[in-house]
């Protein structure tokens, strides 16, 4: 039994991979690689090179420098409105003989392009007609030149693709040349002075939108190329950045205001160091400072307030070796302190009156002695402070 439902087993999944094997169709399909290099950064690349394999100068630019009135331009994502004189300049070129070509991506206010190009941009919604065209990402327009209409015997037609559904041209002038079906305009070119300017509802020329459609004639047509033209492919959608732009065009003034602006922060900046170098702190020794503030009070005063200190010390001294101290008479206390001290004690005596006048050397003599007698009470009180512990 169970090596019948091995066999089973087996046998169904062997039918399973035979229908599988005979349900199943395998096929190349082939994938676009990514572009590479200037055909990845550049729009125009193959337009440019299409256009130079029909023996035409072809150049892609993001800045307008008026060529010759025998040259084409192909603006696309361009700015019409950014600068008066740029615009007043490529009309001027236009009006001397040059040819135009734009399409839908032209940006910036339109009505100031419709004015001057008498080509107007509107709205236009789709009908029975123009659903059953538009079925298919591409439809076909007939062309049209100023005194034929569209679909004549031998008029040529072109297959556009991803054209601008909402919208058709219109003007009020005489197209020379147009892209029409039953009821919608999408291309058209009309003269302006002695030039003239084409109007393309769609952007056929950029990237690999040239490979699509009718596109590449379409771009003969509508640019009236012929052997040896000067084509300029214009476009601002990778402009250069705004300093990029300021350096192009005023290297030395940014170049002074960043010189300024770092002037100006290394003058307002936190410094490493003192503006100045420090003053030289010098110290004095202990004896310098007694002999200076002696020498202060001899000659300001002279030297009542450092005899009275110094009698004041010996007082302060004496009380805390002398009982009684602070009742004894003046003999007394200097009869005492001769003893303590073992100093004369009539030079003593002398040195603590205060009131016998002194010459400045009597003065000097009396506190050195009034000192050698303060200091002799001190040593003696340490030696019994220590002579106790």
């Amino acid at each position: 039994m169970k090596r019948a439902l091995i066999i089973a087993a087996v046998g169904a999944f062997a039918l399973l991979v035979y229908w599988i094997a005979s349900n199943t169709e395998w096929t190349d399909v082939q994938f676009p690689m990514p572009l590479q290099g200037e055909a990845r950064t550049n729009p125009f690349y193959a337009a440019q090179r299409f256009t130079e394999q029909l023996n035409a100068h072809a150049t892609r630019d993001s800045a307008f420098t008026s060529p010759s009135t025998n040259a084409v331009i192909v603006l696309s994502a361009w700015n019409w409105n950014l600068s008066t004189a740029r615009r007043e300049a490529l009309e001027r070129w236009v009006e001397s003989g040059g040819r135009l070509v734009v399409d839908r991506t032209l940006i910036g206010d339109e009505r100031d392009f419709e004015r001057w190009s008498h080509v107007t941009r509107e709205p236009h919604a789709l009908d029975t007609r123009d659903e059953a065209a538009f079925d298919d990402p591409c439809a076909r327009f007939d062309e049209a030149r100023h005194g034929t209409s569209a679909g004549r015997s031998g008029a040529a037609s072109y297959w556009m693709c991803d054209v601008d559904r909402k919208s058709s041209l219109v003007s009020e002038r005489k197209a020379e040349w147009a892209l029409r079906n039953e009821s919608r305009v999408e291309a058209m070119r009309v003269p302006v002075g002695r030039g003239s300017v084409t109007v393309i509802n769609a952007e056929p020329f950029r990237y690999t939108n040239l490979f699509d459609g009718d596109h590449a004639a379409l771009l003969v047509a509508a640019a009236q190329l012929r052997r040896g033209d000067e084509v300029h492919f214009l476009s601002e959608e990778d402009h250069p950045s705004l300093f990029a732009l300021a350096w192009t065009h005023g290297a030395p003034v940014v170049a002074l205001a960043a010189a300024l602006v770092a002037l100006l922060l290394w003058r307002r900046g936190v410094r490493f160091g003192p503006l100045a170098p420090p003053d030289v702190s010098a110290r004095r020794s202990l004896a310098e400072q007694i002999l200076g503030t002696g020498r202060f009070a001899m000659r300001h005063g002279g030297g009542d307030s450092l005899h009275a200190a110094c009698v004041r010390a010996l007082d302060e001294a004496a009380q805390r070796r002398i009982n009684g101290y602070a009742r004894l008479s003046a003999a007394d206390r200097a009869a005492s302190l001769a003893h303590l001290t073992h100093v004369d004690e009539q030079a003593l005596a002398s040195a603590i009156d205060a009131e016998q006048s002194r010459s400045a050397h009597d003065l000097r003599r009396a506190i050195a002695v009034l000192e050698t007698a303060r200091r002799a009470t001190i040593v003696r009180q340490r030696r019994l402070s220590y002579g106790n512990h």
